[in-house]
């Protein structure tokens, strides 16, 4: 009898558990790729800010906004004193400028949800990467074009090292100026 049960067991129920956690695995490993990768990401802001407009439409720089890119690892966070250059005049009259004149005065840092970000073991640097001429756009998509910024591109290690193991088929432009980004570990992993 013992033997009997023994052999239902190894034969049915093990088999039918191992199939239902394989699956319950592989299909929770790709229903959350996007989110593992943040790939979609999309915050509400709490202003909203369209990247179109001011990168696109009206071709602000990158670093105008974004300073200390060209100099330090981080891009920073545009502070209201920032926006207020142009908007102390511009457009005062529009609810979300509203807001921006509010935290202005207030003197209080507008809490902007971060977007894209590289994870906390891995070493980055902006300044490094604007030095060599690549373009925003290779890591943060045609953000230009974003009402909404999301982000476009994943931040894992495969997508840098494919950039950095192929940056002169990428970038051709830059060709005289990249060859290959470095590769080993300690480059990113300090």
């Amino acid at each position: 009898m013992k033997k009997l049960h023994l052999d239902r067991i190894l034969k049915i129920r093990v088999p039918i558990t191992v199939g239902f956690i394989l699956s319950a695995f592989v299909i929770t490993f790709f229903a959350t790729k996007a989110a593992r990768d943040s790939v979609g990401y999309e915050p509400e802001q709490p202003i909203k800010f369209s990247h179109a407009i001011h990168a696109g439409k009206l071709s602000i720089d990158c670093q105008y906004c974004h300073t200390g890119v060209e100099k330090t690892r981080h891009a920073s966070i545009p502070s209201p004193s920032i926006c207020m250059n142009c908007h102390s005049v511009a457009r005062r009259d529009k609810p979300e400028i509203q807001k921006l004149i509010s935290y202005y005065f207030d003197k209080k840092p507008i809490l902007w949800k971060r977007i894209h970000k590289v994870p906390d073991y891995a070493y980055f640097n902006h300044s490094v990467h604007v030095a060599k001429g690549i373009n925003c756009v290779h890591c943060h998509g045609d953000v230009a074009s974003m009402d909404v910024v999301s982000q476009k591109q994943s931040f894992r290690m495969g997508q840098c090292l494919s950039c950095h193991r192929n940056a002169h088929d990428r970038m051709p432009e830059l060709s005289d100026k990249i060859k290959l980004g470095p590769v080993q570990c300690s480059a990113c992993h300090r």
